[in-house]
């Protein structure tokens, strides 16, 4: 009896229980596992990504804004603290930067005077950018150059560290400053861009470089190369022995020509914070006006004075400034003009007669 209610008990577990029912077991436990990690999954990703947003909220609250500048209420549209795209300020980040741009023309002395600025430790002016002229094709491209610039993501070989206190360029007046001067004076405006004018009193003095310089362009007396500029005496001697001939049917013309575009451009611009400086008064070496600094201020340094307007005005530390290239046109002008004899007839009883007298003269 006892061997049949085992036997009756083993056949009922067998139907209860069958072989193949702990793996199908295992199966939905391990199915189960896996829903319930995806959900965990999920709901951490959750929360480290809510996490993570508030921190970046975080560091933006409390990041440290620069501290005022002690400056007066009128100076507070032309400091800015840029922040470049391609790097970091850093530490300088906090440095206040000035933006200008030098408007001038060809053969101006601009070239000579930008080296000058360069020369200064904390300023970088990046030359003729508008030259390339898709860079002035529209107002969008010259918007999108400046903002580049202004940013200080222009990288050239004027660029200084993150540290730089003044940034700007040059620009010839006939490279879409005129033609766009209305968009450009509201720019300058809006963004608090100091103007920097440079000309010449002597025009027929700048009448000689641009010829010399567009014939040594063609023949490149200097070795098969063409220089602007030079760097040494022997090289301003090869430039200048060229002499050109003014056509002195034109020359009354052009030089009201040039005239005309210099007053246009200053009406233009009148609105922009601006300083005017000419070519002779920079160059002019006034020994007797030199100005000794300030040395608990600025340390003790010798300059032109009209370098030191200019550094007062872009508000950096005074420096002397100093620049490697030679002037090529020196001396009187009848030994620079193969023509003197027509040139002087043409120009004498005009009001143009004082090119033909001094370099300087006013």
């Amino acid at each position: 009896m006892a061997d049949d209610l085992c036997s009756f008990a083993k056949d009922i577990f067998v139907i209860k229980v069958p072989k193949k029912s702990p793996l199908v077991l295992r199966m939905i436990v391990l199915v189960f596992a896996m829903v319930c990690g995806v959900y965990i999954c999920s709901i951490c990703l959750k929360q480290i990504s809510t996490h993570s947003k508030a921190g970046y909220l975080n560091v933006q609250v409390i990041q440290k804004p620069c501290p005022e500048p002690q400056i007066e209420p009128w100076e507070i549209p032309y400091v800015h603290y840029p922040k470049p795209k391609t790097y970091s300020r850093a530490e300088c980040a906090c440095n206040p930067v000035r933006y200008f741009a030098i408007l001038s023309m060809q053969r101006s002395g601009s070239g000579w005077f930008e080296t000058l600025l360069n020369n200064h430790t904390n300023i970088s002016s990046n030359g003729e950018i508008f030259s390339v002229k898709v860079r002035r094709s529209n107002t969008s491209t010259i918007v999108e150059t400046l903002d580049k610039i202004y940013r200080l993501d222009w990288l050239s070989s004027a660029s200084k560290n993150e540290c730089t206190a003044a940034v700007g360029l040059k620009w010839m007046l006939n490279q879409g400053l005129m033609q766009h001067h209305a968009d450009i004076v509201e720019y300058f405006n809006t963004r608090g861009v100091s103007v920097i004018f440079l000309f010449r009193r002597n025009l027929l003095r700048r009448m000689i470089s641009v010829l010399a310089n567009s014939y040594d362009r063609d023949v490149k007396l200097l070795n098969g190369t063409h220089k602007s500029h030079v760097h040494s005496p022997h090289e301003a001697e090869i430039l200048a022995n060229y002499k050109p001939i003014i056509n002195a049917t034109l020359l009354i013309p052009n030089l009201k020509q040039v005239e005309e575009t210099t007053a246009k451009a200053l009406e233009y611009f009148k609105s922009t914070r601006h300083i005017i400086l000419y070519y002779e008064d920079v160059v002019k070496n006034h020994t007797e006006k030199r100005e000794r600094v300030d040395p608990l201020k600025m340390g003790i340094f010798t300059c032109l004075q009209k370098l030191i307007d200019v550094q007062h005005f872009l508000k950096v530390p005074l420096r002397e400034l100093k620049s490697r290239q030679v002037k090529i046109h020196k001396g009187s002008l009848s030994s620079q003009i193969k023509n003197w004899d027509d040139v002087q007839k043409t120009l004498k009883g005009t009001h143009y007669e004082n090119f033909l007298h001094s370099d300087y003269r006013k």
